[in-house]
């Protein structure tokens, strides 16, 4: 089997990814901007060869990689990226070289725009936000009265994670919002009260889940970027009934197969009479690969297995019992933002902690403004102790 890995270096913890493939015999091509000789080691042992392009936002240039590697190695079986950055990049070399494990051009509309997604939440038989293309000042404040006012979430249509997502409060700030030059679409929904959880899996060529966790935000990403806060989320113990059958649900709507999935969901906190009564499962947006940054590492702690393993038993043999009845855990990530005066510092949270600790350390620039810039990763028998570690990490001084 001839992988093609694009962008492996980042995050730094998917040379793990590559690692298992060629574990399990396939011949692991990796495609990156990073000159090799600064590649971490691991990546560099877990490929078979590595090609360095200028950038990798120039289509050309990867194209041309593709095509040296089809020419050398044969014809390639699968390319991908787990990076949503990438998924329209994935996409579009998969088509052009009739690469057919996995999604294709063709595909990328329902699962990159969030306002085509809603009618495969609708398929599914899941309750989404009531939304509406921004496109006048006038149209878009009648559909805000139309679902109750301020606030509003305002977002690219087509965008990447929580970046530049708006909670838009009243109308001063919505003329603000227009008097800007936007050149993509937005989408404006109503305020969904509700806490952000998760369905995480690795699906097989059947539909399929093989392996399946989820995790919980008590702060919103958005939230988090948009007020430079510290970053708590976790992976929970053991899945929500419910938040199980949405993703399911979803996964047989949106026709995946092949890949991880971070299905995002709300669990209303209150009643809202456009959604449901509060603990309902809305649909929030669709994400065609893993949870970002270290989330991989905390599937592993949170469920005492392998993901990444998992997932090329997936690629290369569409089944994998690795890790099964492993003793779970709650594993919390509790990633701290520079600048603050906090009681304890790092080296005295990371003693006091010590027995609880799995991950301590910096966070990759790139993924700051969303995870924080030192992070404390610790895994726990009970909410209670994880919610208390996390209150003393983020504690400052008065």
């Amino acid at each position: 089997m001839n992988f093609i890995f694009l962008s492996p270096n980042f995050p730094s913890n998917y040379w793990h990814f590559c690692q298992e493939l060629k574990k399990n015999g396939a011949t692991v091509l990796g495609i990156g901007d990073c000159p090799y000789d600064d590649l971490d080691r691991n990546l560099r042992l877990s490929m078979n060869e590595y090609y360095k392009v200028n950038s990798l936002e120039n289509y050309d240039e990867v194209f041309r990689a593709v095509a040296f590697f089809t020419f050398k190695y044969g014809k390639i079986d699968w390319l991908e990226s787990n990076n949503e950055y990438w998924l329209e990049r994935d996409a579009a070399l998969r088509t052009e070289f009739h690469i057919t494990t996995g999604f294709q051009v063709e595909d990328m509309h329902k699962v990159k725009y969030k306002s085509a997604m809603k009618e495969y939440y609708a398929k599914a038989g899941i309750p989404a936000a009531r939304w509406h293309i921004v496109d006048t000042p006038e149209a878009t404040k009648k559909f805000i009265k139309s679902v109750g006012g301020y606030p509003v979430i305002v977002k690219p249509d087509n965008g990447v994670g929580a970046g530049d997502t708006h909670k838009i409060k009243s109308e001063e700030q919505l003329d603000a919002f227009f008097a800007e030059k936007h050149e993509e679409p937005y989408i404006c929904e109503e305020m969904v009260k509700g806490v952000v959880c998760s369905f995480d899996a690795i699906i097989n060529s059947k539909g399929e889940p093989i392996f399946e966790t989820g995790n919980v935000s008590p702060v919103s990403i958005m939230d988090i970027v948009n007020e430079a806060g510290n970053s708590f989320f976790y992976m929970v113990k053991n899945l929500a009934d419910d938040v199980r059958d949405a993703g399911h649900r979803v996964v047989k709507a949106f026709g995946v197969k092949s890949r991880f999935v971070h299905l995002e969901f709300f669990r209303l906190t209150e009643d809202m009479k456009s959604l449901g009564k509060a603990g309902t499962i809305v649909g929030l947006e669709v994400n065609m690969r893993p949870s970002g940054g270290v989330s991989p590492d905390m599937y592993n702690f949170a469920n005492s297995t392998d993901a990444y393993k998992i997932w090329a038993d997936m690629v290369c043999f569409d089944a994998s019992d690795y890790g099964k009845g492993g003793q779970h855990y709650y594993c919390g990530f509790a990633g701290r933002r520079a600048g603050r005066n906090f009681v304890l510092s790092n080296e005295e949270a990371q003693a006091k902690y010590a027995d609880k600790l799995v991950m301590v350390g910096p966070v990759q620039e790139a993924l700051s403004s969303a995870m924080g810039n030192y992070m404390f990763m610790g895994r726990f028998d009970t909410e209670e102790e994880m919610f208390a570690f996390v209150k003393d990490v983020f504690a400052e001084k008065q």
